[in-house]
């Protein structure tokens, strides 16, 4: 029991040394990466035109000059300046500034889609980098085998109990593991590269990948229900809004506009007569509305909003099913990754008993170096699939997560 303990233990310590290195390498990747800082980037944007939309129209200022000066009872009229402001309807800037929030509020969530898409591809990278690594120690494994097999091959070639051939089998199969193995040196040097491409760092800087992962016993919950708040659905939820201060927007602006001015007519004085008023300045307040009697393009607006609402209730509908479709595919493969993963356990003990009877059958002089090269031919592909299935498994759980956490 003490010892059973001591594993677990183990096994929550490296599971939790796991996930606390991934997520340190998300935060590093949400912070650096040049996608997420474009969409802050908009996001800014975005909030900066609520001030945008604090407006009112240009103050109109204007002066004439009478070039034959208009003779009044109170004397001719030297020029005329003018003054005058239109406002919108009470509530416009305030249903400008809220819609103008409503879409900053879009560009937000999707700096949410785009965090959550980024730290899927880091997981998925992540993960490609785990099978890789194992891969290359277990080939190394794999070759250190072979080159005991062939120290004992040449033994029993020099007693007679075995062939060159079987000797040149041997060293053929290690040359096709060494292959492999570079190769994959090759694949983890790509795959490297991506992975800090990602985090937007150097290519070349190591990535501390954890050597043991293994399956848990028993699957997290999945909660359908959490795809309701995943930012890819709330943003349709988000657009609806905008459309919806659209609206209130468009109906603020087909209602009147209310102008105020003030007129200024200089004045000078006639000598020929003598009375109060001579010479008197035009002072004429006035106001004004503009009435959009011909408000055909309001209606159209209107008609146009309520079709992009219908428009964003469809498409919300299709993405919801499609999330569900990705969310059941990701559980059906991962739960098809946990029976290839004890499949392959149970099949590689059973090679690895197979490997113990061939060593004891080498003690008592008859060994068949051809099975040892089926054995060990199984052994790399049960080793092999067995990595699969655990990169499989974390892969699919890194899409769940996406889809509802």
């Amino acid at each position: 029991m003490k010892n059973i303990k001591i594993i677990i233990c183990l096994l929550f310590v490296s599971a939790l040394a796991k996930a606390q290195q991934l997520q340190s390498y998300i935060e590093e990747a949400e912070a650096n990466n040049p996608e997420i800082q474009a969409f802050e980037l908009r996001y800014n944007i975005a909030e900066e035109k609520v001030n945008e939309v604090n407006w009112l129209p240009n103050t109109v200022v204007s002066a004439g000059y009478f070039v034959s000066e208009p003779e009044t009872r109170t004397g001719a009229q030297r020029a005329r300046f003018s003054i005058s402001q239109m406002l919108p309807w009470f509530g416009t800037i305030t249903a400008r500034e809220n819609y103008a929030s409503s879409m900053a509020e879009t560009e937000f969530v999707e700096i949410a889609i785009a965090k959550r898409k980024l730290a899927l591809a880091v997981a998925q990278s992540y993960y490609q980098l785990y099978s890789i690594k194992t891969k290359q120690l277990v080939f190394d494994e794999n070759i250190e085998l072979l080159e005991t097999y062939e120290r004992l091959a040449l033994t029993s070639l020099e007693v007679g109990k075995a062939s060159a051939v079987d000797v040149l089998r041997l060293q053929i199969r290690q040359n096709e593991l060494v292959q492999q193995r570079e190769v994959l040196e090759q694949d983890y040097q790509a795959e490297q590269t991506l992975f800090n491409n990602l985090l937007n760092r150097d290519e070349t800087m190591p990535v501390n990948v954890i050597e043991d992962m293994m399956i848990p016993d028993v699957d997290p919950l999945v909660l359908n229900e959490n795809l309701q708040l995943n930012p890819e659905l709330i943003k349709y939820d988000k657009l609806y809004e905008s459309i919806e201060q659209s609206e209130l927007l468009n109906q603020k602006e087909s209602a009147p506009s209310i102008g105020f001015g003030l007129d200024y007519v200089p004045v000078s004085e006639r000598a020929d007569m003598n009375f109060s008023d001579n010479g008197k300045d035009i002072i004429m307040p006035m106001i004004s509305i503009s009435i959009p009697i011909f408000n055909n393009r309001y209606n159209s607006v209107t008609k146009q909003n309520e079709l992009r609402q219908l428009e964003i209730i469809s498409q919300k509908d299709e993405r919801l099913n499609s999330l569900e479709t990705r969310l059941a595919q990701a559980v059906h493969n991962r739960n098809t990754m946990r029976i290839k993963f004890n499949t392959q356990t149970d099949n590689l003990k059973q090679a690895n008993d197979a490997e113990e009877i061939l060593i004891k059958n080498y003690e008592t002089g008859t060994i068949d170096f051809n099975d040892v090269l089926d054995v060990q031919e199984l052994q790399l592909k049960f080793q092999i699939n067995l990595i699969e299935s655990i990169k499989g498994y974390y892969t699919e759980y890194a899409k769940i997560n996406y889809l509802t956490r």
